[in-house]
């Protein structure tokens, strides 16, 4: 994208470096950080859905217990114990290092999940 094709003039656009910045960093494409966001797992009928998330450092996974009885997330190492989660309460944490992390309902064992975090 060039300056002229924002209808700015070849003087302006030398004249101001302010607005050349600007105008670049808006053109830029979006950063690997504005990609990172909240992703969901839902808890219902004795499931994490989805069960297997891939995603990316920095990433905060949020479980939601959307059934009537309560359920707890736990990784099998315990890097992220939660507490029991009642309906539709929620538990989050932020994965800031690659690796795979599997996980189970502490209530209910046969209920498993794995989260595998690459940059």
């Amino acid at each position: 994208m060039t300056p002229l094709s924002f209808g700015i003039s070849r003087t302006a656009w030398m004249a101001s470096p302010v607005l050349a910045a600007l105008l670049l960093l808006a053109a830029a494409p979006q950063s690997a950080a504005a990609a990172i966001s909240d992703v969901a797992v839902k808890i219902g009928n004795f499931t994490f859905s989805p069960a297997d998330l891939i995603i990316t450092p920095g990433t905060t996974v949020i479980w939601i217990n959307n059934d009537d009885i309560p359920h707890a997330v736990v990784e099998t190492e315990k890097v992220f114990p939660s507490k029991a989660l009642d309906t539709d309460d929620k538990y989050s944490f932020t994965f800031t290092t690659s690796g795979e992390f599997s996980y189970f309902c502490s209530l209910h064992p046969h209920m498993t999940g794995k989260i595998t975090v690459k940059p």
